[in-house]
């Protein structure tokens, strides 16, 4: 009921005589109670359900956070942060997080956050030192987290102060438009956990453990009862590279030793294992069958609410229950989400239990997840409530056989079409800190050849985009850190990252040491992704047109790739070269089914590339499009109708 109309009915009211007026004011406020009562039942509470805008792109920028804001150009090998640097969470400054926002960013990752194990001597701050038998490199592995409820020491100014000092960098994003996003690390814990800033009544990792048995559904860890631990040994590697420490003694008590983080168990693992960490039990047997209830076969389309009302009264493995109030505890500091390390290595069950809780503290927490086996894919969507997994063993593996010349790009349709019920949830990216560099010799061989294979990443699907630091100014990751060598930048060791440090520019964040080529690569970045922001048809459909084109047209190499995206109000047609060597020149067409599904008419139509402005026209006859493309040298186009 509008008001103008209650009150109309109201002034008609007012000219009766006194009685009526009361009983038909009576009969108005019992009948609007009642309107109001059965509306309020069936009305969703604002408070619990945000109206939001139509779904745009998201876009990713992860940074290592240790080596963001480090101006150090030294690059010993295995060098110490007095001798190679490292950065801080005060690095980013309000000026680094704008211009991280402006190239095209929605969320940061910050990667490497949780208090890990590494060499440094931060027993002045309550923290005991870790062996360098059982920590990888000097500045350690970010995935072998020691504690989970503080943050790491390397990081902040004042090691005393590290959580405050995270704190401050989250308020400090969201005040310039970024959401936060830091790892959860599941299956494995570094090796030494001490959970020293535990929340009141929180347990710590083990501590009720049963050590006699090799598993328990609610031990915390697999054990090998009977066995000490023994460190790994190899020729071909020494801890800290040979160097001298008082905690290198080829000794690491544990005892019982437990199972490794990558499944081993072994009380002495190999040197290739992840032997700086242990494995969580989930309630897995040690024979792979599960020992907690399972989700029903309809649940995989069923929203968070009903897989958080279906856990509520499950008894599940007591990992499960520590993890979650990890990830709450964090929900509750603003963090925005979360990047699971691993995820496949964790049942999905779990997944559901835990995301539907932070789903239920947060609706729009972002969620993914480092997940390889296309076969589980869907599980881990639609039962484990998952938002995003990497789209790393079709797209990005796809991708870079493409660039190295070992296929062609045709297969990208069939990745696209095979999983179209799940595209939107598979996360796209050509570089992060576990693959080599695109900008690499062994991936790309240089940014240049890179730039097709970022325009195809970024416009063939409605997934988010991520970029990882220093990869939109060309970064190579030439440097060999000690633990880490070359092609990928080392998350092991205190380094540089030295066309990143170009554009810091001493902290000025305004590229002033770049070379002319990198600026004009990170304005190519620029571009695309500001436009994936703000495009309609990115989120809308998708069609290849590679194959009619590869069959039909002249001079269309196979080193081309070409698709149209499509929504209500916006038409993109995407053309790319791979060929670094070549240009190409030729007449695109546009077949007659996709000209009738766009409702074009016979005539012709301007169309302007969305990157540079460059326009050209769509021409159809008899109901099909022809438009006349000259491509240069690793040259992509977004044409827009």
């Amino acid at each position: 009921m509008k008001c103008y109309s209650f009150f109309y009915i109201c002034q008609i009211v007012l000219t009766k005589q006194i009685v009526m007026k009361k009983i038909i004011l009576l009969a108005i406020i019992g009948l609007s109670f009642t309107v109001y009562s059965q509306t309020k039942k069936h009305k969703p509470n604002p408070k619990k359900h945000k109206i939001t805008a139509v779904e745009k792109k998201k876009v990713v920028y992860q940074v290592f956070t240790r080596l963001f804001g480090n101006t150090n150009t030294t690059n010993k090998p295995w060098g110490t942060i007095e001798e190679n640097g490292v950065g801080k969470f005060n690095d980013f400054t309000d000026t680094a997080l704008r211009e991280i926002r402006d190239l095209g960013v929605t969320h940061i990752w910050y990667t490497g956050v949780p208090h890990h194990a590494l060499v440094r001597d931060y027993t002045a701050f309550g923290i005991s030192n870790d062996d360098p038998e059982v920590v990888k490199g000097r500045a350690g592995s970010p995935y072998a987290v020691k504690d989970y409820y503080n943050v790491n020491p390397d990081l902040a100014v004042n090691p005393a102060k590290r959580l405050e000092e995270f704190e401050a960098l989250i308020e400090r994003t969201h005040k310039n438009g970024l959401k936060v996003i830091i790892d959860i690390v599941p299956n494995h814990i570094a090796r030494k956990y001490e959970g020293k800033n535990n929340p009141e009544g929180v347990r710590d990792f083990g501590a009720d453990d049963n050590i006699n048995v090799e598993y328990d559904r609610n031990n915390n860890f697999y054990y090998i009862p009977g066995q000490h631990f023994e460190v790994p040994t190899s020729d071909n590697y020494k801890p800290l590279n040979g160097e001298n420490h008082p905690l290198i003694d080829g000794k690491f008590e544990e005892f019982p030793a437990k199972w490794t983080g990558n499944g081993s168990r072994l009380a002495k693992p190999d040197s290739n294992d992840w032997y700086e960490t242990v494995k969580v039990n989930y309630g897995i047997r040690p024979d792979g069958s599960k020992d907690f209830p399972e989700l029903p076969s309809d649940f995989g389309h069923k929203s968070c609410q009903e897989h958080y009302d279906f856990w509520k009264d499950k008894d599940v493995p007591s990992s499960w229950k520590k993890f979650c109030d990890i990830a709450l505890y964090w929900i509750a500091k603003d963090v925005d989400g979360f990047r699971y390390d691993m995820a496949e290595m964790v049942p999905y069950e779990f997944w559901s239990y835990m995301n539907s809780t932070i789903k239920m503290k947060n609706p729009d927490a972002f969620l993914m997840a480092e997940v390889y086996n296309p076969n589980e894919y869907r599980n881990y969507i639609f039962k484990g409530k998952m938002d995003y997994l990497y789209d790393k063993v079709e797209t990005y593996d796809h991708l870079k056989a493409v660039i190295q010349g070992k296929t062609v790009p045709d297969g990208l349709s069939d990745i696209q079409y095979r999983n179209a019920d799940i595209s939107k949830h598979m996360l796209h990216f050509l570089d992060n800190h576990d693959e080599q560099r695109l900008a690499s010799p062994e991936f790309a061989g240089s940014a240049e050849r890179g730039k097709p294979l970022m325009v195809v990443s970024a416009t063939i699907s409605s997934a988010p985009t991520m970029i990882y630091f220093g990869q939109e100014v060309g970064e190579a990751g030439n440097e060999n850190g000690g633990f880490g060598t070359h092609s990928r930048t080392s998350i092991f060791d205190y380094v540089g990252v030295p066309n990143h440090q170009r554009w810091m520019n001493g902290g000025k964040f305004d590229g002033g040491q770049l070379a002319q080529s990198e600026k004009d690569l990170r304005d190519f970045y620029k571009r695309l992704l500001n436009f994936t922001l703000k495009s309609d048809a990115l989120m809308g459909q998708f069609q290849e047109i590679q194959g009619i084109n590869r069959h039909e047209t002249s001079n269309y190499n196979e080193k081309l790739y070409s698709f149209v995206r499509w929504s209500d109000n916006e038409k993109l047609i995407v053309v790319a070269n791979f060929d670094s060597d070549n240009e190409s020149h030729f007449d695109l067409k546009l077949p007659a089914d996709l000209i009738a599904k766009w409702g074009l008419h016979d005539g012709v139509y301007s169309v302007t590339d969305q990157l540079y402005g460059k326009t050209t026209q769509l021409k159809v006859e008899h109901g099909v499009g022809v438009m006349t493309i000259t491509i240069g040298k690793s040259e992509s186009f977004v044409f827009k109708l």
